[in-house]
């Protein structure tokens, strides 16, 4: 038996390896793009709650995204619609909008948009409209993570939402897309995205999160349209990539230590590991390099020293205020003034 050491983050999982057998990892080819993403390049994100981590972490590493601009979305014709929706930008009105649940709700958005006050919210979903159009005209890079391809329609308007805000279940009619409804959907997206901007390139992935509440049988027929799908596409555009996400988790990973409570969501550090997987293959060597040095920025900005007022603290804090101020000088276009700020006050 031999022991083998997995680093995540700074985290450190023991892993039992047969000598006489495969390893327990099952190996999984991973595709880079020919021109990997850098720093100073645009990133949109837009899909389900796992684009959520994948966005999260770019920002905090202080790439420049913008995340889901509709809020979390799951199926393909949701996806779909909302970005259409940035190319050609029409602001919404109050015809748009419905009133539920004490709330003014939008069957385009997540729940996040919703308001007790119309005006506002009209005004914050225009606002996102106008900011979601001007920056996929200049993205570099777009990551679309799917979820599910379930859809709910609305019995009224015949119209699928993207999200059903809690409304009575007899409101909606679910259905299973077929892959070729799928694919129509997400083929007339991405001409029409390409013809947007040009020089756009596409990054595809499946969550790894289960929608237990269809059922296991019916998550996997799910997942399973989606990964069908999405594959057909990356073979028809050339400028459109998938990562495995999903396969990462539940292939690579495929351990229940690697998902939360629920047994549902990937936790801390498989979401971390599939982070640091897109990293190695869709980065760019010297962002790479770059990235490993505003993690330890982020690191030592969040700690919380036992004796604040010493000497030795104080020392800690002019250092990094140094690294900062190097970081900021090499690469002006990246902005570190909140940590030059709070390395400066505190180590006065």
């Amino acid at each position: 038996m031999t022991i083998v050491w997995l680093r995540v983050s700074g985290l450190q999982t023991k892993f039992l390896f047969r000598t006489d057998m495969d390893p327990f990892f099952l190996p999984i080819k991973i595709v880079p793009p020919a021109e990997r993403i850098r720093y100073g390049q645009k990133i949109m994100l837009a899909g389900s709650c796992f684009t959520e981590h994948i966005g999260t972490h770019l920002r905090e590493i202080k790439f420049d995204i913008l995340q889901n601009p509709n809020g979390i979305l799951f199926d393909p014709v949701s996806v779909a619609n909302s970005l259409i929706s940035y190319i050609q930008p029409g602001l919404y009105d109050e015809r748009d909008l419905f009133f539920h649940d004490e709330l003014w709700q939008s069957w385009k958005h997540h729940g996040q948009f919703s308001d007790t006050d119309r005006n506002n919210m009209l005004s914050r979903i225009n606002k996102v409209q106008e900011e979601a159009h001007a920056f996929l005209k200049k993205t570099d890079w777009l990551i679309i993570t799917l979820g599910s391809s379930f859809v709910y329609v609305l019995n009224d308007t015949q119209k699928s939402v993207a999200n059903c805000h809690r409304a009575p279940a007899s409101w909606f009619t679910k259905k299973l897309l077929p892959v070729e409804e799928t694919l129509a959907i997400l083929d007339e997206c991405f001409h029409r995205l390409f013809d947007f901007n040009p020089t756009l390139r596409l990054v595809l992935t499946i969550s790894p999160v289960r929608h237990i509440r269809d059922g296991v049988i019916e998550n996997n027929r799910s997942k399973a349209r989606l990964i069908e799908a999405v594959h057909q596409l990356a073979n028809k555009f050339n400028r459109t990539w998938y990562f495995p996400s999903y396969e990462l988790v539940i292939d690579v990973l495929r351990d229940y230590r690697f998902f939360d409570r629920d047994l549902v969501h990937p936790n801390y550090m498989a979401t971390s590991f599939v982070l640091e997987q897109f990293m190695e293959h869709y980065a760019e060597a010297e962002s790479r390099s770059l990235a490993a040095e505003i993690r330890k920025l982020l690191i030592a900005r969040k700690h919380r020293p036992l004796h604040p007022a010493t000497d030795a603290h104080r020392r800690f804090l002019q250092e990094q205020y140094s690294r900062t101020k190097d970081l900021s000088q090499r690469y002006p276009h990246i902005d570190f003034r909140e940590e030059l700020e709070y390395f400066s006050v505190n180590g006065i």
